[in-house]
């Protein structure tokens, strides 16, 4: 099995977050897990999923909800730079950042590495590992645009949450599977969370 980064930061779209972990929890891969201070707070707004406590409160928390075995979810809390991912000697396949604010994304773009977020990204970066972007902002400014060029010139994969219609979603849960399938199509997990066009 695979062993992913994912950062969970203070934009709209948690449901996004939480069936990404759900999938590759499912799929027996390793979860490296951060969050922002914002993240933890959208996280219960939109999913009613509580995080609170300290790293092991937080983790117990998700492995209960996510039905993970022990030890599939490492969790770090977002200003722990001692955290494996703060280093590149530790190997992981991807990191996904999603949602991605757009402070996140512009700390991304400038190489800032002030939280362990941002540190794990610069990281990924550096050597030349799989970062994928899911932004979820509208409508987007210039500046946002050009961080998201800055990172995609630098190998990134930027995937807005944007979710299409062509296969007729009928719930809620349709319109993030699509998002979340093409999130997955690009970290190489096989998924068939949302149906192929002329499939």
């Amino acid at each position: 099995m695979a062993t992913y980064t994912v950062a969970i930061t203070g934009a709209s779209g948690a449901p996004y977050a939480l069936r990404l972990l759900e999938v590759l929890v499912k799929g027996g891969h390793k979860i490296y897990l951060s969050m922002t201070g914002e993240g933890l707070s959208i996280m219960k707004d939109e999913t009613g999923l509580m995080l609170k406590g300290s790293e092991t409160d937080i983790m117990f928390a998700l492995e209960k909800r996510l039905e993970a075995r022990e030890g599939q979810i490492e969790y770090f809390g977002e200003d722990n730079m001692y955290a494996p991912i703060a280093s590149g000697s530790v190997k992981i396949d991807a990191m996904v950042v999603i949602p991605c604010s757009m402070k996140t994304l512009a700390s991304l773009a400038n190489g800032y590495a002030s939280t362990l977020i941002e540190r794990a990204a610069d990281v990924t970066i550096k050597e030349q590992r799989k970062l994928i972007i899911v932004p979820r902002e509208t409508p987007l400014s210039p500046i946002h645009l050009r961080n998201m060029l800055t990172l995609a010139d630098l190998g990134c994969h930027i995937i807005p949450a944007m979710p299409g219609f062509y296969h007729q979603p009928k719930r809620v849960s349709d319109l993030v599977d699509f998002v979340v399938a093409r999130v997955l199509d690009s970290m190489g997990v096989e998924n068939d969370l949302s149906p192929r066009w002329g499939v």
